[in-house]
């Protein structure tokens, strides 16, 4: 017996809790993708060998389980009936599918109210010890090897931007300052990482930091304490990128498709948000 959606369907909140989406959100996001994946199939050379074996609900099915428990291919394969070999094939071409689809730069143009407020964090991702360069992947913060990427949201909670990720080595202010600059009218809200960002971008709200000379104030406290309340909203959305453990356990796949993984995993937040994304 294998993991069939139809069946699935029918357990609404072991759908959630398995697949990291309910039951019309994957609705949406398979309508999204199936013109896509009907043109592509069209379009393909028919390769000699068995067929991918599963329609395309399951397969979507089967790459959301994987994005959200990260259990070994293999086992994934097991579930569905399938191969492990067969399982890699879907999912490598699933993804640029679904990035397509749910990429942040198909999202309806942001309101002025979105553009004045971006909360920007960064986040690091454990990495398997890389076999070359590992002391630029090494993070002093962490204390083992890994990814680093930068994130900005509205204070409506809707992700707008995605870094490439850096090695974990690289400073966020660093990180930050490869990527497409805040725009002019936008007011940022950081932690101390981003020290610094003040001088190339006045409306920036920055904890104070106490040093051994100089201990902070209560007002300065009060707005720490205030700055980090507000700041929340980033870190909760993290939090919900997170729940796809492939995004928080140590990373086994290879670095060049991470990148892909995280903007399908940011799209499919800023849809169980409420965003649109196309």
């Amino acid at each position: 017996m294998s993991l069939k959606y139809i069946k699935i369907r029918k357990s609404p909140i072991i759908f959630n809790r398995l697949f990291g989406v309910s039951i019309s959100q994957f609705d949406e996001i398979l309508k999204k993708i199936e013109p896509q994946w009907q043109k592509q199939v069209l379009n393909c050379y028919k390769r000699p060998g068995r067929d991918y074996k599963l329609e395309l609900a399951d397969m979507l099915l089967l790459l959301l389980l994987y994005y959200r428990s990260y259990i070994t291919q293999m086992f994934v394969g097991y579930l569905f009936g399938i191969d492990d070999s067969r399982v890699c094939r879907i999912i490598q071409r699933l993804e640029p599918i679904l990035a397509g689809e749910l990429a942040l730069t198909k999202t309806k143009h942001l309101s002025q109210e979105d553009v004045e407020t971006l909360i920007i964090d960064a986040t690091e991702q454990p990495i398997e010890r890389p076999q070359k360069n590992q002391k630029r992947y090494y993070s002093g913060k962490k204390k083992r090897h890994t990814l680093k990427t930068e994130i900005r949201v509205t204070r409506k909670g809707r992700i707008v931007h995605v870094s490439r990720s850096r090695r974990g080595a690289m400073h966020d202010f660093a990180l930050h300052k490869e990527e497409p600059p805040i725009p002019p009218e936008s007011r940022a809200f950081v932690d101390s990482g981003y020290q610094g960002l003040d001088k190339i971008h006045q409306s920036t709200e920055l904890p104070y930091k106490a040093t051994k000379t100089r201990p902070l104030d209560k007002e300065e406290k009060e707005y720490n304490h205030a700055l980090s309340r507000y700041r929340v909203i980033v870190e909760n959305i993290i939090g919900d990128i997170k729940t796809f453990k492939i995004l928080s356990d140590r990373y086994r796949n290879k670095r060049k498709r991470y990148g892909i993984k995280f903007h399908i995993i940011a799209g499919i937040v800023n849809l169980k948000n409420g965003f649109a994304t196309a």
